[in-house]
């Protein structure tokens, strides 16, 4: 699947930035019904401040960044009439919980906290696939869409001295605008057992929502799996995501943005021609974030792939 989901300003990013779609599994070119479910723990505990990771140091009128655990379900339905053209719908359940220590003027410190879960902002996105060698071995297509806004932006502090004031717009579970998405992909044989993918897409919110606009979005992935085993399929996948930064009256500039790149293992068992298990794991090699943000040491996914 797509990425599905915006980074929290301040909190890092808050989905796995790997694909899960038929053609980083493997190429599909028949028509019909494909479900794909996901589920994925990020635990972001790690404070950086532009390449650097830095430790919280207490200052008046400041919040120390301590944890954002996410636990996400994205549920991916796909139809392909033909060969060539397809759509995919994808919704995300989002459950995180964040902890932070705010300082008053005076020094005085406080613990907040928040949590929520609830549904997050849809996707639906068109391909068109341009068959490549007779036998289907390779092919090229792109990526044309839309997030919506379906998730909520009046989520509150459970805990702390703000207890019921909204969060950030950034911390939120939907940004509030419309996207454009466009995008790219291609698949093939690099050699015999060894097949490659690419993707890239690109993400444009529309316009400002009640004083917020997320910033432009860039998320590539580029995979290996080795196709020589019968039920077992390993993967290795590099992805990068590029945010902008938020702007608007009730976004955080200073804190908002990041360049991020992943590295990928994972496996696929084939239980059946139509039913496929998967499991990934996720960890940074290159991290550069603007201002102070929280990012994950590690992630993990874990989900199917049937198709119906």
């Amino acid at each position: 699947s797509l990425l599905s989901g915006a980074a929290s300003a301040g909190c890092g990013g808050s989905f796995c930035a790997i694909a899960t779609d038929e053609d980083a599994l493997g190429p599909w070119t028949k028509p019909g019904w494909r479900l794909d479910l996901r589920g994925e723990f990020v635990r972001q505990s790690t404070l950086r401040s532009g390449r650097d990771k830095v430790s919280p140091a207490a200052a008046p009128d400041s919040t120390d960044e301590s944890l954002t655990r996410n636990r996400n379900l994205l549920a991916s339905l796909d139809y392909a009439w033909d060969e060539r053209w397809g759509a995919t719908v994808t919704l995300p359940w989002v459950g995180r919980r964040h902890e932070h220590t705010a300082y008053d003027a005076a020094g005085a410190a406080t613990a907040e906290s928040w949590r929520f879960g609830r549904a997050g902002d849809a996707r639906i996105v068109g391909r068109y696939q341009i068959s490549g060698l007779p036998d289907h071995e390779h092919a090229f297509g792109v990526q044309f869409g839309l997030k919506l806004p379906t998730g909520g932006t009046r989520q509150a502090f459970n805990a702390g001295v703000r207890a019921g004031e909204p969060l950030d717009r950034g911390l939120q579970l939907g940004s509030g605008t419309t996207d454009l998405l466009l995008g790219a992909y291609g698949f093939g044989e690099l050699a015999q057992d060894w097949g490659v993918f690419g993707q890239v897409l690109f993400q444009k919110p529309l316009a400002e929502k009640d004083g917020f606009k997320p910033g432009d979005g860039v998320n590539a992935n580029l995979g290996l799996r080795y196709t020589g085993f019968a039920a077992v399929t390993p993967h290795l996948q590099l992805s990068a995501r590029i945010e902008g930064r938020e702007s608007g009256v009730n976004a955080d500039g200073e804190n908002s943005g990041a360049t991020l790149v992943y590295l990928s293992p994972g496996l696929t068992f084939t239980l059946s021609p139509r039913f496929q298990v998967y499991a990934f794991a996720q960890v940074p090699v290159a991290q550069r974030v603007t201002g102070l943000q929280i990012e994950p040491r590690w992630s993990a996914s874990l989900g199917l792939h049937w198709t119906l």
